[in-house]
C-alpha cells in the first residue's frame, strides 16, 4: 500500500473552500485550473457539478506531474438550482438582480460535486452532495443594497450564505458548509475511501509548513 501523502493541493482559487479547509486544520496548497466552467447541451446540474469537478481535478493532476511529492488533489463545483435550471455566477448586476427576484421566496438546491485524486497511485472519488435552501420573500430594496454591497457577485447564484446573503436565507436543509462551496462533513470519509486519513493528512501538511529548527 502507498504511503500516506503529505499534502492537499486545492484546484480551486476560492477562498471560501480554503477558509472551510482552514477550519479543519488544513492548510492546502492552492492550485487553480482555471477550465471554463459551463454545461453542456441537455445536461442535468449533477452531471454538470460531476464533470466539472473531475475535470478541474485531472487538470490540476496533469499539472503536478510525475516528479511532485505524493498529494491529494481536492477540485470542486457548485452549483445553485431553481426548478431545474442551473444559476451560475451572475454577470453584472443586473444578472444578479434578476437571480435573487427569482429566489425570493422559493426554495432552492445548492449541488456540489467533490473530486478527490491521490497522484501516488490515482486513487480517486468523485461525489455529490445537497443541501436545500429556503429563501424568505423580500422587497425590491433588500435586492438592490445586498447587490449594491457586491457580496454575491463572483457567487453561483448570486449570493453568499456566509456573509450579508444570511438574511436572506429562511432555512438550510442538509450541509450549510455545502452551500458555501464544501461540504467539509463528509471530507474525512471521502478521504479514508481512498486511503488517505484526514487526521494524518492534517499533522503532516503541519510538519511541512513549520519553520526549521
Amino acid at each position: 500500500m502507498s504511503d500516506q501523502p503529505s499534502r492537499l493541493v486545492l484546484a480551486s482559487a476560492s477562498p471560501r473552500r480554503q477558509a472551510l479547509l482552514r477550519r479543519l486544520g488544513l492548510s492546502p496548497e492552492v492550485l487553480p485550473s482555471d477550465l471554463p466552467e459551463q454545461a453542456l447541451p441537455g445536461e442535468s446540474p449533477r452531471a454538470t457539478v460531476t464533470r466539472l469537478a473531475e475535470a478541474k481535478g485531472r487538470h490540476v493532476l496533469a499539472r503536478l506531474g510525475d516528479s511532485a511529492p505524493a498529494c491529494v488533489v481536492l477540485a470542486a463545483d457548485t452549483a445553485v438550482v431553481l426548478d431545474g435550471q442551473v444559476l451560475g455566477k451572475p454577470s453584472d448586476g443586473a444578472d444578479s438582480t434578476r437571480m435573487l427576484r427569482a429566489l425570493s421566496g422559493r426554495t432552492h438546491e445548492v449541488l456540489t460535486a467533490v473530486f478527490l485524486v491521490r497522484t501516488d497511485d490515482d486513487r480517486a472519488l468523485c461525489e455529490v452532495e445537497r443541501s436545500r435552501v429556503r429563501f424568505r420573500e423580500y422587497d425590491e430594496r433588500t435586492i438592490a443594497e445586498y447587490v449594491a454591497s457586491g457580496e454575491g457577485g463572483d457567487k453561483a447564484g448570486g449570493y453568499g450564505i456566509q456573509g450579508r446573503g444570511a438574511r436572506l436565507a429562511a432555512a438550510v436543509e442538509g450541509s450549510l458548509s455545502n452551500v458555501v462551496g464544501l461540504p467539509i462533513e463528509r471530507l474525512a470519509d471521502w478521504l479514508a475511501r481512498i486511503g488517505v486519513d484526514l487526521d494524518r493528512l492534517r499533522e503532516r501538511g503541519a510538519d511541512l509548513t513549520s519553520p526549521s529548527e
